[in-house]
């Protein structure tokens, strides 16, 4: 049986983290953990003290909902088709993504910018 390990860099919590939990993420190589205030708040303070005493960052995120599953290209492409007057209906079956994401898509991507690695995007 063979081991396979793996290398993350920074790990996102949804809920509070036990010690355990960080133990074993901050021994498996995390240095930046990600996770909501309200997640940070509820930690227990020896949890704190241990990811303060191992220099591991903490980032506090405040966005809300599922990060969408789609690549950038598909996005673009979906928000090039509604630039073209085209309707949600031809976008999906063009694209094959749901109307009702397409027209999601497009709500957002009218006031929102899309950071990928350390390239900005905008839609």
């Amino acid at each position: 049986m063979s081991k396979v390990f793996s290398v993350a860099e920074s790990k996102h919590y949804a809920r509070a983290p036990k010690i355990s939990e960080l133990k074993r993420d901050i021994k498996g190589g995390v240095d930046e953990l990600r996770m909501p205030k309200s997640a940070f708040e509820r930690m227990s303070f020896s949890a704190r003290a241990m990811v303060k005493e191992k220099n591991v960052n903490m980032l506090l995120e405040s966005a809300r909902g599922r990060p969408i599953g789609i690549p950038v290209q598909k996005m673009a492409e979906i928000i090039e088709l509604h630039r073209d007057h085209r309707t949600f209906r031809e976008i999906e079956k063009i694209t094959g993504i749901p109307k009702s994401t397409a027209h999601y898509l497009i709500a957002y991507a009218e006031r929102q910018k899309i950071r990928e690695g350390n390239k900005i995007v905008y839609l």
